[in-house]
């Protein structure tokens, strides 16, 4: 009898020195001295007299700890872009006294990357084979059916203006007769093609 009242006692004086050293946080439960929160055998916090349900802290007594609020995560910034004037030209060869008009199909991609289309100049041109009179009608049709061309692809006519120079503006330096001659005028049949738009680019 007399062992277990000294047991109690040294269990008594142990929490009181418990109790004594217990940290300030948890100033409301009897504590080892690590601060470490004593539990009963059903794992629920051992309170000392000072308690009250102010001094519940996390972990004891239906008290769990704040959830944390979301961490958003940052859209990347989304990418600056700006308008720039852009112009580009292109040439449309013709065979010998004819209108027939090759691929444009390098004019009407390039056409499709501009944000905004302002103009298409559209300049017909002729070897001087021939009569001057007879040339400048040449060129004009060959100005003409380019026209015609990029209008059936889906380029704007609206947009387009067309010129004819006939033979005064050649390129070519040329010598000989017959199919050579005609072969190395090659250039001189021609529609010079200039566009002029926007363009989105990034800054």
């Amino acid at each position: 009898m007399m062992k277990k009242i000294a047991i109690a006692a040294g269990l008594a004086l142990a929490m009181g020195a418990t109790m004594a050293q217990a940290h300030e946080e948890n100033k409301g439960y009897v504590t080892n001295s690590a601060g470490t929160i004593w539990r009963n055998s059903a794992g629920e916090c051992w309170h000392n007299s000072a308690w009250t349900q102010d001094l519940a802290v996390v972990g004891c007594d239906g008290m769990v700890a704040a959830a944390e609020a979301p961490v958003m995560e940052e859209k990347p910034a989304e990418p600056m872009q700006t308008l720039v004037s852009d112009t580009k030209k292109f040439a449309l060869y013709f065979d010998f006294d004819s209108t027939a008009v090759g691929d444009t199909s390098n004019i009407v991609n390039h056409i499709g990357t501009l944000s905004s289309l302002q103009a298409i100049k559209l300049v017909g041109h002729a070897d001087p084979i021939g009569s001057e009179a007879y040339n400048e009608q040449l060129s004009k049709r060959r100005a003409e059916a380019v026209a015609a061309k990029l209008a059936d692809a889906g380029v704007d006519s609206s947009k387009m203006e067309i010129g004819y120079l006939g033979e005064s503006s050649p390129i070519a330096n040329c010598s000989g007769r017959g199919a050579e001659l005609i072969a190395c005028l090659r250039p001189d049949r021609r529609v010079d093609v200039e566009i002029s738009g926007e363009k989105r680019v990034m800054k």
